[in-house]
């Protein structure tokens, strides 16, 4: 079966910054995969590099088999990409938004409008759909952000931080749909901070730090690497493993 996402000797720098270090890494076909990392890591860059909005400068970018350098306009058509600051156009309706971005995708009117109804139902926003966005919570801003994003229905999609600020009950929602969406034979690639949500929800999980992949796999495989026992919790894994190698990093460096 194809890979969802491949990435091989990815490479971004900004002056003399290196944020993405020749970065291998894959997502499988129907799989949820958690990409955690400090801040300045070099997650955000990775996935807007994915998404086509940084040109980076070596490697290869394969989205389902499409090199998405070579053919960046197929590669787009089956992705979706969510920035952690929800992108609305203010003075339309949470309706008339995904009507705007279903034409922008091509998808037929019938079509569009049935999953925008299913979106909107799935997200506790039906009640909601005939008001303009610019007065909506920061919370259902997200939720409708994230109905855009699905709304031609992706075969990759990338979020980047979706949970951050939204309360309980819609973290749960969020977190219900996108379970559902990769049972469902989607593949999604998530970043967050919140790490006991990537340990509930994620099939693996990838830790990068200075823009190179420190480890991966499933939170079982993650605990033997670090020797920790059955029921160590994902944060106290991830903790160690940046811990140990920003400890390595300034011996490395003056050796």
């Amino acid at each position: 079966m194809t890979d969802a996402l491949s990435l091989h000797g990815l490479t971004k720098k900004f002056g003399d910054k290196v944020a993405v270090n020749t970065l291998d890494l894959t997502v499988r076909a129907s799989e949820l995969y958690g990409l955690l990392g400090p801040n300045g890591a070099g997650k955000t860059t990775t996935l807007r590099m994915v998404a086509g909005l940084l040109k980076p400068d070596a490697g290869s970018i394969s989205v389902y088999g499409i090199d998405s350098l070579a053919d960046p306009i197929a590669a787009k058509r089956i992705m979706a990409w969510q920035p952690d600051e929800p992108a609305l156009y203010d003075k339309l309706t949470a309706w008339e938004y995904l009507e705007f971005i279903a034409g922008l995708w091509g998808v037929d009117v019938k079509t569009a409008r049935q999953r925008a109804e299913e979106l909107l139902r799935f997200l506790d926003l039906w009640d909601n759909r005939n008001e303009r966005t610019e007065g909506f919570s920061r919370g259902m801003k997200q939720k409708t952000a994230l109905a855009g994003a699905l709304i031609h229905d992706p075969k990759l999609l990338m979020l980047d931080e979706p949970l951050t600020g939204l309360d309980a009950a819609i973290a749960r929602q969020v977190k219900d749909l996108l379970v559902q969406r990769a049972r469902a034979g989607g593949a999604i690639i998530l970043t967050t901070h919140i790490l006991d949500v990537a340990e509930r929800v994620a099939d693996r999980i990838g830790i990068i730090q200075g823009g190179r992949l420190l480890a991966e796999g499933t939170l079982a495989e993650l605990r033997g690497r670090t020797g920790d026992a059955a029921n160590t919790s994902l944060e106290d894994v991830y903790l160690q493993l940046v811990g140990a190698a920003a400890a390595q990093a300034p011996a490395a460096a003056s050796a």
